[in-house]
């Protein structure tokens, strides 16, 4: 099948000229085009090509209009797509990217000088916030047997390492999380591009944290689909680049070289270049140079693309919704910890009180004594406006009154969706209750103390329904805390098994989810005087901070 006719685009009406309408400007007969003031004209006589944002149907995901889809063209289900997620630190020309690898599907030649944009200069979209923090899923339907075999769906990430920080960084990676989960979303991917400058000789630590904030959303069977996209290329062998990418450990699929697969691209093709120092003839050429270094670099990355393998989200080996449910369980099991440990301190304190007052208790005397108690509350999690637009609350069971998932999923409001529900009941509470027990909202569980006064005949009525004997409260006590002991033995156990199942499903050979437990265990470990499991603990943070030793 021959490229898409640019005119038939053109005189259909599905796209709209971007310049600043003048009174000397025809305004086209087609209702469809419309004319977008701009501050500056972008379709001067100078311009190499005229410019046009292609219509598309607008459809928002979520309630925030963080998530939302753009569609161009008819999808037809008996063709083949691929799915592309593009990940990179702002500046580094991924909406450009993104705008080329279009007009590449569409079949734009340089002659037709024109250049169709599906997603805005990377400048217009810091003018919003929801334009900043959003994640747009651009299809383009309709092309299929031109220069590609498919058509295409490439997953937009603008934002990372703008001004807002590191917080803003982790909604996108959530709002790719809830992307990839909903019922409606992604799950079929065939690429994740990591976006980078070829000229860079090092990957900054922001650069760095944006990937393990996106890579950690996946597990290690995706390596293979992960690949460097190096935009900006000047014709200078990105050796430097490459170094940088390999010694900082990104995961991502390697050729015959044991290089990370990339594809230098230059995404310059409509930019205009300053003519003052050039003859017209060299001006053509440069234009054409820089044209053809574009369509061959993209034909090279469309190839690859057609072959490899697709992945579903949902039914890979680190899958998702495993990823979550495992976080989610270690994370409850902190929790449970030090409770368990606020009662073994609450009965020790117990002991030695009693011990001192033995005299008392063999005349079965009443006394008073004031002690620590460890008990549960609920507390109101951030309302300031940052958590008003992006924290999803906190899932609760009533039941066990434990925290479940904490920040919740994101607009779930069928429980029976939350990632850590698995047919119908929870995964993670102690009773594993079903998720009608759940609830959603701004609070959530905490372990606090507070200073009581109680006395010895409250001790006795408690223990002697246990006991059935009066005299026997000590005793009971020691059974007690042994319970609460092994009990918590066993969770710090289970939390640990989590951990051992993260790490052997996580992409990142130290996960940013394994990373946060491993003091935590490794203490609770030495108390319980497990001496292979405190070296395996202390070997994977010995890796993890070597390799933040390396990315600096």
């Amino acid at each position: 099948m021959e490229d898409t006719n640019v005119n038939q685009l053109l005189q259909e009406g599905r796209c709209q000229l971007i310049t600043e309408k003048s009174e000397e400007q025809e305004v086209y007969p087609c209702a469809q085009y419309q004319l977008i003031t701009e501050k500056k004209s972008l379709c001067h006589e100078d311009q190499p090509r005229v410019r046009y944002q292609l219509i598309t149907e607008k459809k928002s995901l979520d309630q925030e209009d963080q998530i939302r889809r753009c569609t161009f063209g008819k999808k037809n289900p008996m063709k083949v797509n691929k799915t592309i997620l593009m990940v990179g630190e702002t500046g580094t020309g991924k909406s450009t990217l993104i705008n080329a690898m279009v007009n590449y599907v569409l079949g734009v030649k340089l002659e037709d000088k024109v250049w169709f944009q599906i997603v805005e200069q990377e400048e217009r979209q810091q003018t919003t916030k929801s334009q900043t923090t959003g994640v747009t899923v651009c299809e383009v339907f309709g092309s299929e047997g031109g220069r590609v075999p498919y058509s295409l769906t490439i997953i937009d990430t603008p934002g990372f390492g703008d001004t807002k920080g590191k917080e803003n960084d982790k909604v996108i990676a959530d709002k790719l999380l809830q992307l990839f989960s909903s019922e409606n979303g992604i799950f079929l991917i065939d690429a994740v591009c990591l976006v980078v400058k070829a000229t860079m000789n090092r990957l900054s630590d922001r650069q760095l944290y944006i990937f393990d904030a996106v890579l950690s959303l996946f597990g290690k069977d995706i390596e293979k689909n992960i690949m460097v996209l190096l935009t900006y290329f000047d014709g200078t062998p990105p050796y430097n680049v490459l170094e940088a990418i390999t010694a900082a450990k990104v995961p991502c699929a390697k050729n015959k070289d044991n290089q990370p697969v990339h594809f230098v691209i230059n995404n310059c093709q409509c930019e205009h270049f300053n003519e003052e120092y050039q003859t017209r003839s060299d001006y053509d050429h440069l234009q054409e140079k820089t044209w053809n270094q574009g369509i061959k670099a993209l034909e090279r990355f469309f190839t690859y693309l057609n072959d490899i393998e697709t992945k579903n989200l949902r039914m890979t080996e680190g899958g998702l919704k495993a990823h979550k449910q495992l976080e989610a369980t270690v994370i409850n099991l902190r929790e449970r910890v030090q409770l368990m440990e606020g009662k073994q301190k609450e009965i020790k304190d117990t002991q030695q009180i009693l011990e001192k007052k033995k005299k008392d208790m063999k005349e079965n005397k009443d006394f008073t004594y004031k002690g620590e108690e460890t008990y549960k509350d609920t507390e109101t999690v951030d309302t300031s406006w940052i958590w008003f637009l992006y924290n999803s609350g906190a899932t609760i069971c009533t039941v066990c009154e434990e925290n479940c998932h904490y920040p919740g999923c994101w607009l779930v409001r069928d429980l029976s969706w939350c990632s850590v529900m698995k047919n119908n009941y929870c995964t993670v509470c102690t009773n594993k209750c079903h998720y009608t027990n759940h609830v959603k909202g701004n609070k959530r569980y905490v372990v606090k103390t507070r200073m009581v006064t109680k006395t010895y005949e409250q001790l006795k009525k408690k223990y002697e329904q246990y006991v059935g004997e009066k005299g026997k409260v000590l005793s009971r006590l020691q059974e007690e805390l042994e319970e609460i002991t092994q009990k918590k033995t066993s969770l710090v156990e289970e939390a640990y098994q989590c951990v051992i199942k993260l790490e052997e499903i996580a992409l990142k050979t130290i996960s940013l989810a394994t990373a946060q437990h491993l003091d935590f265990l490794i203490e609770k470990m030495k108390e319980m005087g497990e001496t292979e499991k405190v070296k395996k603990l202390e070997k994977m943070k010995e890796m993890g901070d070597t390799e933040k030793v390396k990315k600096r």
